[in-house]
């Protein structure tokens, strides 16, 4: 089986060459691939001279390094892993072992349930994002998954070259995450020791711009795959308010045989009649997303049958 193992990298002279030669050592099969994205230090040469194979991709972001990788590069499995030296090669092992024994679509690497990213992890609300987003998702997609932002990730063939996003940034993981749950994909996870960048090194993500991305793109993405949900919710909260209002007109009737409180009137009905239309708009939009998943598996399921009678 063919083992691409992919590294995205901005601005990582410091530590890609330990990154590569780990991961060379660990998986000495495997083909390595570091994609440059407009680094402005000496990435390029450092992953050049420990044996990387060395691209560039000019569009700006993580989400588009990786959306360029999962379509250029042939494999049977894609191992993603980080160029700043926090995730350790020695556990790529296990999982391609556990991808291979359970016949997953994706297998995270999980640094939260050993408590490893709480105790290296330096950087202030990291820890109270990740908890966050992992509690949304499981919450509305019916999961009990423990690392959803973890970048150490290995992907079957099938699931790389049937995924598709318009995201470019760090929002990357969520998004990866929200589509396995989507549309069925079987996920696993497998315990890692985290450990901190090494002194020197920077991180790019921005703790505020990009935990309110992630959280956007988790409502996004909810009101796209789930539909009759967001709006029901929605739907529900606007009638409330609606029903709230119309009391008043309503005790007006009652003790006076006249509507006194017009305008709270016309805002309850209009709130009414919003309320209803949102709900209807939720059943349309939950049909199309219905029609969409099952379009989706009829094309991954002529995937598999190509894929069987090109292997055989």
């Amino acid at each position: 089986m063919k083992i691409a193992i992919l590294v995205p990298c901005y601005n990582e002279g410091l530590t890609i060459r330990k990154v590569v030669s780990d991961f060379k050592r660990v998986l000495p099969e495997a083909d390595i691939f570091v994609y440059d994205n407009n680094s402005s230090d000496n990435t390029i040469e450092e992953a050049t001279s420990a044996g990387a194979i060395v691209r560039t991709e000019t569009t700006q972001g993580k989400g588009a390094v990786v959306l360029s990788m999962f379509r250029d590069i042939d494999a049977d499995y894609y191992l993603l892993v980080d160029g700043d030296d926090t995730y350790p090669a020695e556990a790529a092992k296990k999982l391609v072992e556990c991808i291979e024994k359970t016949n997953a679509d994706m297998v995270i690497g999980d640094r939260l349930s050993n408590k490893t990213y709480l105790a290296e992890n330096k950087r202030p609300f990291h820890n109270f994002g990740n908890d966050l987003v992992k509690k949304l998702i499981n919450q509305f997609y019916h999961s009990s998954l423990n690392d959803i932002l973890s970048g150490y990730r290995l992907f079957s063939r099938r699931f790389v070259k049937n995924y598709s996003s318009l995201i470019s940034g760090f929002e990357l993981e969520t998004d990866l995450t929200i589509y396995c749950l989507n549309y069925d994909f079987k996920i696993h996870e497998i315990q890692i020791d985290y450990r901190d960048r090494p002194e020197g090194s920077v991180s790019k993500l921005n703790t505020y711009k990009d935990g309110y991305k992630v959280l956007k793109l988790f409502f996004n993405l909810y009101r796209l795959y789930k539909p009759l949900s967001f709006f029901t919710l929605i739907s529900a909260f606007i009638l409330l308010i609606g029903l709230i209002l119309g009391v008043f007109p309503i005790i007006d009737y009652i003790e006076y045989q006249y509507v006194y409180k017009v305008p709270t009137a016309i805002a309850a009905v209009a709130s009414v009649i919003i309320a209803v239309l949102l709900y209807t708009c939720g059943l349309i939009l939950d049909n199309i997303s219905k029609f969409d998943k099952k379009n989706f598996k009829h094309s991954l399921l002529n995937f598999d049958e190509a894929a069987k009678t090109k292997r055989y």
